[in-house]
């Protein structure tokens, strides 16, 4: 039987104007980062995507390297887009990466012109589309001139391979010198993706000035502090869970007794919210419409179904944030 999205999908769902763009982002975008690749269940995959769309998620977020095997996440959507979603591919938003390591020798890594052209080219073969909708450089490339760097994503552009660009992990000034470049070129830089959550605050010092200065938005990745800002680990490392596996950033030791501490005080604040964590840390991440999407990653469906319902609850009181701050900086 073939897939019928929901057919209320756009009532519910909240959608932030991407710095000074006309393109819309869901509030809640889907990364492809984990439980996507050929060591992952395909049906699981498939149903993740599929609630995602259900619930006006638009935008799927992918890298060369997502997997694992590196590039496999990239077939595994492919796949899903091409069985399932086809028919409604002008209705979605997909954007890929391109800055670590892909493939042996020179040409497979960081920002060259040769590397990132190349790699798209791969990409776009791997989820058999003509183009992406944003395009990004994935880190900053201190042995590789920016402005080498910048005149390929200019040249993507250009070449109709997507139609937007964007920079990852880039500094305050890194990003700065990125959007004189980019402006200069004729392809404004649209999207910044960088690390955020209530636990790793660095954008704060600079790089959100840059970016509402440029009007460049931002979607930030790990908001959930890659499943610590979540219910999951409050007793333990459960069976299944990222940290409990072989790959992925997401490590047993990372998941100390001060975090762990933190985590319990802010899961009281959620619960007197009427929050789960993870719904108030998305919240956190979305408060003052600074961000423009915040990028969840799951491995079920239940956990996009929750994360999505955070949008019922996006306002935090003066005492909220300040109890929040001092528990985190404790």
């Amino acid at each position: 039987m073939s897939y019928l999205p929901n057919s209320e999908r756009y009532s519910t769902m909240k959608y932030n104007r991407c710095g000074n763009s006309g393109l819309k982002l869901p509030a809640i975008s889907l990364g492809l980062w984990h439980n996507f690749g050929s060591v992952d269940s395909f049906e699981n995959s498939k149903s993740m995507i599929k609630t995602a769309f259900d619930l006006g998620i638009t935008h799927f977020d992918l890298a060369n390297n997502y997997g694992p095997e590196p590039g496999s996440a990239e077939e595994t959507f492919g796949r899903i887009l091409k069985n399932d979603l086809g028919g409604y591919r002008d209705e979605l938003i997909i954007s890929t990466k391109a800055g670590y390591t892909m493939w042996p020798g020179p040409y497979g890594d960081w920002g060259s012109k040769k590397y990132l052209i190349a790699s798209l080219n791969q990409s776009l073969k791997r989820m058999d589309l003509d183009y992406v909708d944003i395009f990004y450089s994935h880190r900053f490339d201190p042995e590789t001139p920016l402005e080498e760097t910048m005149d390929a994503l200019s040249t993507i552009v250009r070449q109709g391979k997507a139609l937007y660009v964007g920079i990852s992990n880039y500094t305050a000034e890194q990003s700065q010198r990125a959007s004189d470049l980019l402006k200069k070129a004729g392809t404004p830089c649209l999207i910044h993706q960088p690390k955020y959550s209530m636990l790793n605050r660095w954008i704060e010092d600079g790089l959100q000035a840059v970016l509402e200065k440029e009007g460049i938005g931002s979607i930030a990745f790990c908001p959930l502090q890659q499943g610590l800002l979540t219910n999951k680990y409050l007793n333990g490392i459960p069976t299944g869970s990222r940290a409990s596996k072989a790959w992925g950033f997401l490590k047993s030791e990372h998941i100390t007794e001060n975090e762990l501490r933190k985590v319990t005080k802010l899961n009281e604040i959620a619960t007197e919210r009427g929050q789960s964590l993870a719904q108030m840390a998305l919240a956190w991440v979305l408060r003052g419409g600074k961000v423009t999407s915040a990028l969840i990653g799951a491995s079920k469906p239940h956990q996009i179904i929750e994360n999505v319902a955070t949008l019922s609850n996006l306002e935090f009181s003066k005492e909220e944030l300040n109890l929040i701050n001092s528990i985190v900086n404790s």
